[in-house]
């Protein structure tokens, strides 16, 4: 801690709820498409469909050289096999899960103001952190107040060096200004999913990355 930015890929891949398509198949999908990092989101889901959900994703990463991460719960992460967990405001504390998983396991915490990043700068515990959201998303509930580019720019600074993961309605455009505005990488969960395109999308976002490699798409907009 704070973890290598390079031991990660640029794109955090978040599984989704409601698509017809189960978690572990999610991960399956992104990771044979050329994933190297999925968090595994499953909201509201009971614990034993949770952790059943959460082997399998496991399995599926590992197989392809990827890591795994559980949103929410340590324990889940813990016990399935996965490489760490991301820790909410709302969840079990950053400090705790580390307690609980050990000085190996990748743990992260969520960023949405200025408190926020003062508190994972100063709490010794963290690998990394998402910081968002960048721009409305329909995806998470009670949306935390939208920081726009320069607020992610801002938060970002107070972080004493935990790598970034910019988080909440991120597009392919996007993906140079985040790095210029100092993030690591970006997270993404519906965007990926759009029109089940999920192989195509994620070439999108993995391409938009600079220094990725491959053609960029159009000039990311200014937000």
């Amino acid at each position: 801690m704070p973890l290598d930015p390079q031991a990660l890929s640029p794109l955090m891949c978040i599984t989704l709820d409601g698509i017809g398509l189960a978690h572990r198949d999610q991960a399956e999908r992104l990771c044979a498409a050329g994933a190297r990092w999925v968090q595994l989101r499953m909201k509201g889901a009971l614990r034993a469909a949770w952790l059943a959900e959460a082997r399998a994703a496991a399995l599926a990463c590992h197989a392809r050289g990827a890591v795994l991460v559980v949103n929410d719960d340590p324990g889940i992460a813990q016990e399935s096999g996965a490489d760490g967990v991301h820790l909410g405001a709302r969840d079990c504390g950053w400090a705790e899960a580390r307690r609980l998983l050990g000085g190996r396991a990748i743990v992260g915490g969520t960023v949405n103001s200025r408190e926020d990043a003062e508190r994972a700068a100063a709490s010794g515990c963290l690998d990394y952190v998402g910081v968002g959201p960048l721009r409305f998303t329909a995806t998470k509930r009670n949306l935390p107040p939208v920081l726009g580019l320069e607020g992610v720019r801002g938060l970002i600074a107070r972080l004493g060096g935990l790598p970034a993961w910019v988080i909440g309605g991120v597009e392919p455009a996007d993906m140079a200004d985040l790095q210029r505005a100092g993030a690591a990488g970006a997270a993404v969960s519906s965007a990926l999913f759009l029109g089940g395109r999920i192989e195509e999308n994620l070439r999108s976002f993995a391409r938009a990355w600079p220094g990725s490699g491959e053609p960029a798409p159009a000039a990311a907009r200014n937000s």
